[in-house]
């Protein structure tokens, strides 16, 4: 059958003929063919995992498949399993790797490359050796060369396809492997001794599969499909059309409305989509908006094909729909002949092929299948709303396909639309109203009950059937203010990005879009949700990892829209990703900016200044705190503080590695005519006396506007205590909350604030004096300058070294001031013999 070389090795030019033979054709749905895409120079690498986590695009073969199997194969490796969904592209890799041996492109350190495919392995039964199935199910090996071979298995290598196909167990513990080759077994037993390693030991193989129960009795190397992602796509879509033009608009309509979903990584898919693309754009049609219209495309498209009126195509239809539904619920993945006659296929089987796989030479053992799970679910749904006569109705057809069909929902809500199911109707007659009244209540009814929860995978869910809908006004419906939409939408999945994007434009505006702790977004992801960002009044991302690319987009979000608050707290934003941001907050109309844990430096302070003083700006609250600003960093804030075009009234710098050297700018910014400034916490940082001092007289000029100062922590001194309440009775200072606490001094020093307190020019309504080192000796001073004040409201006096001994004066003066609302004295020195006393005012906390 073959010509055999005279050296008795494998005759590769048969080799390489028999693989690029032509054997089928190309389908709408059941994809290129592997050879037609290996003969016109179309091959794309599918991207693989380890790629897509080191960043590599299309361009970078570093990392792509090829090279992945390639370098394995040069090592001590001997066995490589692809794993990936159907349709991403596993059978065209190996063609392309049987193809490249015997063109002398890579692998020649093999001298024999066999290739099978489990499909066909299952329909061979009786008894082989090894030798046997070698010589006779693959003809280019002369039988010469079979004592070579079997000497010299490192230099074998089996390419086997389909393992998921592969009706037999791997399971080493089922069965007695074989070591013989020239032994005769079941072919089942062949096969499980060459993967594991006892015949032909030494042998190399590579397997491709879906995900399958055989994987776990595999060893070896495993390298994880991932198909095509937008870099392989745009070069797909390049490849495909012939005008550049066409090309760049048809994946720019594909990434638009179907490239969220995980299917648009199937090359197969990707052909399906530019084969319709294709004939829509040369007919002049409108190109699908949705899932829902492209298979209803599709569908049309293929029955115009066959030429049948509208009763014969109707009864072809409802026949897949039950062929779809017995797969679907039987767990079948195929049907035989037999079936295909009881489901109603008699007079179409020389016309299935147009829909789907069919396998077998021989009629009578031809195997039919679905090209893919979104075409079964397509039909079950289609069919569904076909029948007349069925009482079932949509939430038990539901509950039937749950766990089983993963689009069966998706379809029943885009079908129920009628822009999208006109065309359908127009070729197959109408569908039933009832049914599709049915699922309208039903949708309403269980979204009402769905967005009231906390789930936000069920809201995520009402969001994607309201996105196949494509009906704004059902959005509006359905979406009430009872609707718990600010509950955390963290770590969305691309798909759940362009749901969610489409209801909340739909909307208008959106109060809170809570993305907490979102891992690693893409920029896709963050691109989806742009327009979303941009009308959502407070955005969370607190806890999130972002890239640059996400952060530029938010950054563009920020300036296009109207949000006024966003949270990117322990985010490690550092400052390279963080001047990005600033170059949309020069015009945005956020008024608060929280920024704890951002890693941050000074270096970056000099982008924020530059957005504050805009004048674009709307900024009002920056909260920095704990980020390594420095000395440098709030030397750049301060000039914007005294920019006339700053806004900024509150700016948080708690444990920002601050030393005294900070406060000559910090001075000179509240001494300007031009400072806005009415909160300013400089909490845990080493300022010092000098420092502080220096603050204390910013903070005496007439009309200095702050009214709260964080110097919790900062080594204060008494002489800062008493520079401090010199600026609280000076009668110009509009001090309302002051935070001085662990600053170790004393009664002494806390009796000047005493004494401020009951002056009648203090305006303080909050005092913290926490782990100050009072004792019951203050408590006098204490209660008279309660007594004293018309506006203190609140005293927090924790961590301090009062006694039982406090006790009475403290209760009666709480008791007698109506202003005061609270006094906190947890953690002091008291005994369980006056918590009763203390539980007669419910003003104070212990």
């Amino acid at each position: 059958m073959y010509s055999h070389s005279r050296d008795f090795t494998m005759d590769k030019e048969t080799v390489l003929t028999h693989t690029l033979k032509t054997d089928g054709m190309s389908t709408l749905l059941g994809g290129e063919l592997p050879v037609s895409v290996i003969n016109n120079n179309k091959y794309i690498s599918p991207l693989t995992s380890e790629a897509q986590a080191t960043d590599k695009n299309v361009k970078d073969d570093l990392l792509s498949l090829d090279r992945a199997i390639h370098t394995a194969l040069s090592d001590e490796v001997r066995t490589i399993t692809l794993v990936g969904p159907k349709g991403s592209g596993k059978t065209t890799v190996l063609e392309k790797l049987v193809v490249g041996w015997a063109k002398g492109e890579h692998l020649q350190n093999f001298a024999y490359v066999f290739h099978f495919r489990f499909r066909e392995l299952n329909y061979l039964t009786g008894m082989f050796s090894l030798e046997t199935l070698m010589l006779h199910h693959h003809g280019h090996v002369p039988s010469e060369s079979v004592p070579q071979l079997l000497q010299k298995p490192e230099d074998v290598l089996f390419v086997f396809d389909d393992l998921d196909q592969w009706n037999h167990s791997l399971d080493p513990s089922a069965r007695a492997l074989c070591s013989d080759p020239s032994r005769a077994a079941s072919v089942s037993c062949l096969v499980a001794s060459l993967l594991h390693g006892s015949l032909l030991k030494g042998a190399a193989s590579v397997v491709a599969t879906r995900p399958t129960g055989h994987l776990k009795f595999l060893s070896g190397t495993r390298v994880e499909l991932l198909g095509f992602l937008k870099p392989q796509r745009e070069a797909y879509f390049k490849g495909f059309f012939t005008d550049p033009v066409a090309a760049k608009k048809a994946q720019r309509h594909m990434e638009r409305t179907l490239g969220f979903y995980d299917i648009c990584t199937s090359p197969r898919f990707c052909w399906t989509v530019c084969s319709v693309y294709k004939f829509l754009m040369d007919a002049g049609a409108k190109l699908p908006e949705t899932l829902t219209q492209l298979y209803v495309d599709i569908l049309v498209h293929l029955v115009q094909t066959l030429s049948l009126n509208e009763a014969c195509s109707r009864e072809l239809v409802l026949a897949l729909g039950k062929m779809a539904s017995h797969c679907s619920l039987d767990l079948h993945s195929s049907c035989t002949k037999e079936e295909m006659d009881s489901l109603g296929f008699q007079h179409f089987l020389t016309s299935v092929g147009v829909f789907l796989r069919v396998d077998g030479d021989q009629l009578d053992k031809r195997v039919f299948s679905f090209h893919s799970q979104l075409m079964q679910d397509f039909f079950s749904v289609v069919s569904f709303y076909l029948d007349r006569s069925t009482s079932v109705g949509v939430a038990k057809m539901l509950e039937k396909h749950k766990g089983q069909a993963k689009f069966v929902d998706i379809f029943l809500s885009g079908l129920s639309e009628p822009l999208q199911r006109r065309p359908l109707e127009t070729l197959l007659g109408e569908l039933n109203s009832n049914l599709i009244m049915d699922f309208k209540c039903w949708f309403k009814s269980s979204s009402e009950a769905t967005l009231k929860g906390c789930c936000k995978d069920e809201h995520h869910y009402c969001f994607h059937l309201l996105h196949q809908a494509q009906n704004e006004s059902l959005v509006k419906e359905i979406i009430s203010p009872s609707a718990r939409l600010g509950i955390s939408y963290g770590d969305l999945r691309l798909e759940d990005c362009a749901a969610l994007n489409y209801v909340v434009t739909c909307l208008g505006e959106m109060e809170q879009l809570n993305l907490y702790h979102t891992r690693n977004p893409t920029e896709e992801q963050a691109e989806m949700l742009a327009p979303t960002m941009g009308i959502s009044h407070k955005i969370i991302l607190s806890g999130s990892s972002l890239s640059p690319g996400a952060v530029s987009h938010l950054a563009s979000a920020l300036s296009r829209g109207f949000s006024k608050e966003l949270d990117l707290s322990q985010t490690h934003l550092g400052d390279k990703k963080f001047k990005v941001l600033c170059s949309g907050l020069r015009d945005c109309k956020l008024h608060t900016l929280k920024l704890q844990c951002c890693e941050l430096t000074g270096g970056s302070m000099k982008a924020l200044s530059t957005a504050l003083c805009s004048g674009q700006s709307e900024l009002r609250k920056v909260d920095l705190t704990q980020n390594a600003i420095g000395d440098r960093g709030v030397e750049a804030l301060c000039k914007s503080l005294r920019h006339p075009l700053c806004k900024l009234q509150s700016l948080n710098l708690f444990d920002s590695e601050l030393t005294g050297a900070c406060c000559p700018y910090l001075m000179e910014a509240l001494m300007s005519e031009h400072c806005s400034l009415s909160e300013l916490d400089l909490s845990v940082n080493d300022l010092g006396q000098e420092g502080a001092l220096l603050l204390c007289q910013a903070l005496s000029r007439p009309g200095c506007p702050i009214e709260k100062l964080g110097l919790k922590r900062c080594e204060l001194t008494q002489s800062v205590f008493k520079e401090l309440s010199s600026v609280l009775r000076s009668g110009t200072s509009q001090l309302k909350s002051l935070i001085v606490g662990i600053n170790a001094v004393g009664d002494q020093g806390v009796k000047h604030l005493w004494d401020a307190v009951a002056h009648p020019s203090c305006l303080l309504e909050e005092l913290d004096v926490e782990m100050t080192g009072l004792t019951d000796g203050c408590v006098m001073d204490l209660c008279a300058a309660v007594r004293a004040s018309k506006t203190l409201k609140s005293l927090e006096v924790r961590n301090n070294s009062l006694t039982n001994a406090s006790v009475p004066a403290l209760l009666r003066v709480m008791q007698d001031s109506p202003n005061m609302q609270e006094i906190n004295l947890k953690y002091n020195n008291f005994c369980e013999e006056v918590f009763n006393m203390l539980n007669e005012c419910d003003k104070i906390r212990y």
